[in-house]
């Protein structure tokens, strides 16, 4: 098997030094061209490689995709570093830092509340989260353009975790309206009945929600209109980060 993912990537390293054609393929994975067409294809279902109108094989968008999403989180990460933690320390709640990473929304960043030395949440850096029942996953949905919402949609199971779940498209859809006209989103309980959230977007230079930062806090600690109570500074914050990666408001 090791030998099998070796010879696959030497294939899309070739494909991306120059167009590949199926013989040759078949002579870097060292097997029959019927088999080597099957993996072809199925690195193109995934668009690590793509099929040209001369029949030979290059580089895919996937490749380039993934290359951008592993350079955008290191890069997100280190300009939200600071502005995190100067939120943290000035409110007290958890903050934390999300992106849509492929067809999920992952945590990349943490920063813990002392208050929750005794009682810890459930996220952690790496963790995917709710893309329907979670602040950060909302106001990511709340930003996308249609067709991309629409797909990463169309692979949800809804499933009412809590009785103020969006547990249907049809609800989601008018709290994604809202958080749009407001700015901002939150999460009453929506997947852990105790834990409450507000997240705001981080933008890029070309104005696009690439991420989400936000602040939360277990009921019992913080109630949903007292996180609201620091908005103001969480919304600064992510306007900080945006700013770091380029964001002007006049590209909204």
């Amino acid at each position: 098997m090791s030998q099998s993912i070796r010879r696959a990537v030497d294939l899309i390293r070739r494909a991306a030094e120059h167009p590949l054609s199926l013989t040759e393929a078949a002579e870097v994975l060292g097997v029959h061209k019927s088999t080597a067409l099957r993996i072809l294809q199925t690195l193109e279902s995934a668009r690590f490689v793509r099929r040209t109108g001369a029949g030979t094989y290059v580089l895919g968008s996937g490749i380039i995709e993934l290359s951008e999403l592993a350079l955008g989180s290191m890069d997100l990460r280190q300009f939200a570093a600071a502005p995190l933690r100067a939120l943290q320390r000035e409110t007290g709640h958890t903050v934390h830092l999300a992106q849509l990473t492929g067809d999920e929304i992952i945590y990349i960043d943490k920063v813990d509340s002392p208050a929750f030395d005794a009682v810890k949440l459930p996220s952690r850096i790496g963790r995917a989260v709710s893309i329907y029942a979670s602040a950060v996953g909302k106001i990511i949905l709340a930003y996308l353009p249609t067709e991309e919402r629409d797909r990463l949609l169309s692979h949800v199971v809804f499933e009412r975790f809590t009785p103020t779940t969006y547990a249907d498209r049809e609800s989601l859809e008018a709290e994604l309206v809202r958080i749009r006209e407001q700015g901002w989103a939150v999460d009453n309980g929506e997947h852990d009945t105790y834990v409450m959230c507000v997240a705001a977007p981080i933008r890029d230079s070309r104005g696009r929600v690439i991420a989400a930062a936000s602040m939360t806090a277990i009921e019992v600690i913080a109630s949903l209109d007292k996180l609201k109570d620091s908005l103001p500074l969480l919304l600064d914050t992510a306007t900080q980060i945006s700013g770091e990666l380029g964001h002007t408001p006049d590209v909204d």
